[in-house]
C-alpha cells in the first residue's frame, strides 16, 4: 500500500487551532453549545478540539460529550463483522443547544446520518452543526455537508484517508493511502 502525507504534525496542529477559532468566532464563549463527537474515530479529534479551546478560553467550561453510532447504522444487520459499540457520555441535555457534531472523515455520510439519528435521542438541539477533519468532497451518497472543515480531498476508489493520532503531537499525521495493483 502506498501512501501521501496530506497533513503532517504541524500542519494538523495549525488545522485544528484554525478549527477551534472558527468555532469560537461562530459561537462566542461556546457555552449555549455542545461538541459531540462521533465514537470511534471521531473522539480522537473531539478531545483535541476540546484540549485546545480550553486552552485558548481559559476558566471556560465547554459541554463535550462523545457518541456511540453503531446501533444507528443503516449497515448494522448486513455486516459479516460487527463493530463492538463504544460508550456514549453525554452528561448534559442537547435541548436547545447549538450543537457540533464532530468526526474525523467524511466520506458517504452515512456515519453522520446515524449521528444525527443517536443524538436526537439526548434533546432537541437549537441547531446541529458539523465539523470534519477530512472531507472526501466526491464521494458522498447523502446529501450531508460540513459545516468547518480542516482539508477538502478528492479521491477515488480504493484510496482511504487514514488519520494517525501519535502519543505525542509529533506523531500525528493524516494519510491518503492507495491499494497497490
Amino acid at each position: 500500500m502506498r501512501s501521501v502525507t496530506l497533513l503532517g504534525s504541524k500542519a494538523l496542529g495549525l488545522t485544528i487551532d484554525r478549527l477551534c477559532f472558527q468555532l469560537i468566532e461562530d459561537h462566542g464563549d461556546l457555552s449555549g453549545s455542545a461538541l459531540v463527537a462521533l465514537q470511534p474515530r471521531g473522539v480522537l479529534l473531539g478531545r483535541r478540539l476540546r484540549d485546545e479551546l480550553t486552552r485558548i478560553l481559559p476558566g471556560t467550561r465547554i459541554p463535550y460529550g462523545e457518541l456511540d453510532i453503531t446501533f444507528h447504522r443503516d449497515d448494522f444487520r448486513q455486516r459479516s463483522v460487527t463493530a463492538p459499540s463504544a460508550p456514549t457520555d453525554l452528561q448534559f441535555s442537547l435541548d436547545e443547544r447549538r450543537v457540533v457534531l464532530i468526526d474525523d472523515v467524511l466520506y458517504t455520510g452515512r456515519s453522520i446520518r446515524a449521528g444525527l439519528d443517536a443524538l436526537l435521542q439526548y434533546g432537541r438541539p437549537a441547531s446541529v452543526q458539523l465539523l470534519v477533519l477530512i472531507d472526501r468532497r466526491f464521494s458522498r451518497e447523502l446529501p450531508i455537508q460540513p459545516d468547518y472543515i480542516g482539508r477538502q480531498v478528492d479521491s477515488f476508489d480504493g484510496q482511504r484517508v487514514a488519520v494517525e493520532w501519535g502519543t505525542t503531537r509529533k506523531d500525528d499525521r493524516v494519510l491518503l493511502m492507495t491499494s497497490e495493483p
